[in-house]
């Protein structure tokens, strides 16, 4: 077969591994290179990457990253981003900085849609208008509202990176790095580091994008079910616009270390008076380039064998040692040219810190004389082809993992079909496994590798108020040398851009933004095939779905039969069941006999107020996923976890808590904007409650005094995890969940009938959850430079009835309105609105925020915003959008799950259909009906805020009573 002219295919291949043909192809014109994988899979991916190393930290590459998506040549609006946000089907909308590329990926089940994406993102990267306008919008820019008033600083990225840096983990991830890497591009923080983004000018921004933004400097994936022909005459119509232009990209290698060094370093936060546990300490290493697909599969196995579970020896070494209370590092990270690998502990006295690096090292010498048990090794291997052959990406489309595993080798000039393929390397790796092969990478990659880092790093109670005087000083410098003139040009600047964040693109050019039609809708609801009956006592749901061979088990036990106070103890209670083991078999075997028979088992909880009445749909589920004739096996090993759980492992049961408290207090700084929306419906609804008390700032005051109670007084800790388990596992108050094809289900329900007999019977009454709900305004202080802002209540103890066509203002209030104000106005990375149908619970939220009292004032602004007109176009996209989050494709297992928790939520079929129906009949008459809903929530709302003490105190000072205030960490 013939392709397009302007196209030389240089490989035809079949993978079967990813069942897919790849073409690869370069643009006879300008070089550019493409690989368009041609497979059935409805989600049709497309992505293009420039390779963009910087040569400072200004962040150049992350802001431009920002800006070209704020309108090109073609499509010359504001945000044509937010646009496609508003009103595509995508499943995939967004772009990622990486620190030796900018890739730029969309995805999207619907043909006419995928393709509007392309284009649109093509237009975008190759002709951006990247005005100063946008430079200083995204990037960073002066702001002065008067002239007698403080110089500050203001940008979307500015603050994105204050965020980034707020946190212990990334600050210690950037000191390695660039140790690891001081005289290559990887020396360099490629997001921006906040003290150096105010350096950079919007000249050397825009020969940022004339350097690397060129078809010569492309790599172009495509992969689906579309016409690959198609594919190269859209690629086409923008790369013949450009004549070849080698562009000088490469990243360049490192040299290797002569000997080990090391890097110390602080962070901001708080030191325990009593009990230093505020340090981290690591052990890192640079890895020459892999050779090929064998050895970057064997990196990801010996990672995986060292550290890549709890039972894991370097791993267990490590959290067992006392030292610390949860590992950092974990493996091989292969996304850099030359790899780095780290290995350590955070939550350590820094005193600690040589014991921690001596500790990393003898393990792993240790490791490499005694070498990996065949049952370790057969674990690994079977964990990882397990993966690889399933290549479940949850919610990420496949052709984007395929996009990013070419690209690894692919942008360095190697091969990009060779990482796809891994049978023959596979089979090399089982051969070789037993021979002494991972013990010699240990010692080749580790041991002796004298390219070493040792790092620690420890709080600074000062830190913050330093660096926040520093950031004043440098401005008040900058004003200083000043003159009356000059202020008055940025305070007239100052008011330029405001005006132009607040005009409202020409509707002949928003026209220009491609889109669907609400023709080009399904009206009906996407239903899973589910039969409903019972087993062993339980409640049995089969969903008859192609699954690859593998059936897909979920049991599901309802919590209302436990006492309120023992919700608190179930994310630890569900890790104990598989990491304390049995009485037959301690964790580590336990572990290895998982990875040995099965795809994995995995614990976790489903938490919604019930759609059909009152009261919480509360479940505790323990999963499970094993190919055919490995089921019984898997119903064996669930049937030890869930009856044979050593709940009396005192020594495992406090490290996985030390090991809970520092991976939540890790989260809390990144996932800042969930935690408030937690803590702001804790007040509003039963289930908004348990949330918090499950998994909120609630719960991480909990686990602080239950490290002490482990300590001081385990007998009642243990007594509380057995009566949950004896409350807890019964078959009257249970649900089985099947996803199989119809013949494996033959197979599968006699050994299911089986198990669930022998599990308890009864039939427990629910427990009383009684909770007086009491919503307040807090300020939870964090060491942050920037804050996380909610606003809430709940509409239907408000007394409004908001029907599901309030998803479609939402969407539209999303893009607009809080986009322009919090964003784009006020600088913060995020702002949105959440509302769930079922509750009633409402939240404004934002993200990376360096405002607090003006966000408020915006939310307060949304129900005016709201009642203004909306046009037609504006109004059919948002309908778009939210129809394109409900068909939004899933895998079988996740399909098999959602029609479950439907049932069990009280959300039938005929519900789901009548909310299709009012979306897709959106009128302006909803648009009002929220407007007044909101309203209410800024006269009656609570506000919850995590962030700086200084901001939390201004906003007190500013209005006095606003925030009751309280510390976090």
């Amino acid at each position: 077969m013939t392709y397009h002219s302007a196209f030389d295919l240089v490989r035809d291949e079949e993978i079967g591994e990813i069942n897919s043909r790849a073409l690869l192809f370069r643009h006879k014109k300008t070089g550019a290179e493409v690989l368009s994988l041609v497979n059935n899979d409805e989600n049709k991916v497309f992505g293009i990457t420039f390779k963009t190393p910087p040569e400072d930290s200004t962040g150049v590459a992350h802001i431009l990253e920002h800006s070209v998506l704020c309108g090109s040549q073609k499509y010359p609006v504001k945000k044509p981003f937010v646009e496609l946000l508003k009103g595509s089907m995508h499943t995939f909308l967004n772009a990622m900085t990486f620190p030796d590329k900018t890739a730029y990926p969309v995805a999207s089940a619907n043909l006419k849609d995928f393709y509007n994406l392309v284009d649109v993102y093509l237009d975008a990267v190759l002709f951006p208008l990247i005005s100063e306008d946008t430079f200083e919008q995204e990037g960073w820019h002066y702001e002065l509202d008067e002239r007698d008033a403080p110089l500050v600083y203001k940008g979307v990225v500015f603050n994105e990176m204050k965020g980034v840096f707020s946190s212990p983990d990334s600050v210690m991830h950037d000191m390695v790095q660039r140790a690891l890497y001081p005289d290559t591009t990887y020396g360099h923080s490629s997001g921006g580091d906040p003290k150096a983004i105010p350096d950079l000018t919007y000249e050397d921004f825009k020969a940022f994008h004339r350097t690397y933004y060129h078809p010569s400097n492309a790599r172009v994936v495509f992969s689906g079910d579309d016409a690959p022909e198609r594919r190269l005459e859209i690629l086409d119509g923008y790369f013949s616009r450009f004549e070849a232009a080698p562009v000088d990209a490469e990243v360049k290698l490192q040299p290797q270390f002569n000997a080990p060094r090391q890097v110390r370093g602080t962070y901001a936060g708080t030191i325990d008076p009593e009990k230093r546990r505020d340090g981290m300490a690591s052990v890192n290493w640079m890895i020459e380039p892999p050779s090929g697909r064998e050895e970057t599969l064997s990196h990801g196995i010996l990672s995986y064998l060292l550290a890549g579970n709890s039972a894991a020896p370097l791993r267990k070494k490590l959290t067992e040692s006392g030292l610390g209370e949860n590992m950092i590092g974990g493996g091989i990270s292969t996304w850099l040219r030359q790899p780095m690998a780290g290995f350590g502990l955070k939550g350590i006295d820094p005193a600690d810190g040589e014991k921690v690096e001596a500790l990393v090292l003898e393990t792993l010498a240790e490791i490499a004389e005694t070498g990996f048990s065949e049952t370790q090794r057969e674990a690994a291997i079977n964990t990882f082809e397990f993966h690889l052959r399933e290549h479940n990406t949850g919610s990420q489309p496949r052709g984007m993992s395929y996009m990013f595993t070419a690209l690894g080798a692919w942008l360095h000039g190697g091969d990009p079909l060779e990482p796809l393929v891994y049978e023959k390397a596979l089979a090399a790796l089982k051969d070789k496994a037993g021979q002494g092969h991972f013990e010699r990478e240990i010692r080749r990659l580790f041991l002796d590798n004298p390219h070493r880092v040792s790092a620690r790093i420890e709080a600074d109670p000062q830190q913050a108020a330093r660096e926040a005087k520093a950031e004043t000083d440098r401005l008040a410098a900058v004003r200083e040398g000043m003159d009356d003139a000059a202020l008055d040009a940025v305070v007239q600047r100052t008011e330029r851009l405001r005006a132009l964040q607040e005009a409202v693109d020409k509707p002949e050019d928003l026209a220009k933004i491609p889109t669907l039609t609400l023709d080009d809708l399904d009206r009906s609801i996407r239903t899973v095939p589910t039969e409903e009956g019972s087993i062993g006592g339980a409640k049995l749901f089969v969903h008859d779905l192609p699954t690859l061979g593998i059936v897909y088990l979920d049991l599901g036990f309802d919590l209302h039969v436990l006492d309120a106070g023992l919700l608190p103890y179930l994310p630890l209670f569900g890790r104990a069941l598989l990491q304390t083991g049995t009485s037959k078999e301690d964790f580590v075997s336990l572990t290895q006999r998982i990875g040995r028979s099965t795809g994995g088992i995995a614990q976790h909880r489903g938490l919604a107020t019930r759609q059909d009445g009152p009261g919480t749909a509360a479940w505790f589920f323990l999963s499970g996923k094993a190919v055919g004739d490995k089921v019984e096996e898997m119903l064996a090993i669930m049937g030890d976890v869930l009856l044979d759980a050593q709940l009396d492992n005192k020594a495992r049961f406090r490290q996985m808590a030390l090991e809970e408290k520092a991976g939540f207090e890790a989260r809390l700084v990144p996932g800042g904007n969930g935690f408030v929306d937690t803590r702001l419906k804790s007040g509003l609804t039963e289930a908004g409650w348990i949330a918090e008390q499950m998994g909120g700032v609630s719960y991480l005051e909990f686990l602080k005094g239950l490290i002490r109670r482990i300590d001081s007084d385990w007998d009642s800790v243990e007594a509380s995890l057995r009566r949950i388990r004896d409350a807890l596992f019964t078959t009257g108050r249970m649900v089985v969940n099947v996803t199989a094809d119809a013949p494996l289900w033959a197979e599968a329900k006699a050994p299911l009938e089986r198990f669930v007999g022998g599990l308890p019977g009864g039939q427990r009454e629910d427990a009383d959850w009684s909770v007086a709900l009491a919503p307040k305004s807090e300020g939870l202080i964090i060491p942050a430079q920037v804050n996380y802002v909610g606003k809430g209540a709940n509409l239907k103890a408000l007394g409004f009835d908001v029907g599901a066509a309030s998803s479609v203002v939402l969407r539209y209030l999303n893009t607009t309105y809080l986009w322009d104000k919090v964003r784009v106005q006020g600088g913060a990375y995020g702002g949105s609105s959440r509302f769930d149908l079922s509750s009633g619970n409402f939240a404004f939220l934002s993200y990376r925020d360096p405002n607090l009292i003006k966000t408020l004032d915006a939310y307060d602004g949304a129900a005016k915003a709201l009642r203004a007109e909306i046009g037609e176009t504006d109004l059919t996209r948002s309908i778009i959008g939210v129809v394109g989050d409900l068909d939004r494709p899933e895998f079988p297992d996740a399909k098999g799950y959602s029609a479950m928790w439907r049932k069990l939520s009280g959300t039938t079929d005929a519900v789901r259909q009548e909310r299709r129906d009012a979306i897709l009949g959106t009128s302006r008459a909803d648009f009002l009906a929220m407007a007044e809903a909101l309203e209410a929530v800024a006269r009656e709302g609570h506000v919850v805020v995590l962030g700086g003490e200084a901001a939390i105190a201004a906003a007190n000072e500013k209005r006095p009573g606003l925030l009751e205030v309280s510390r976090v960490l």
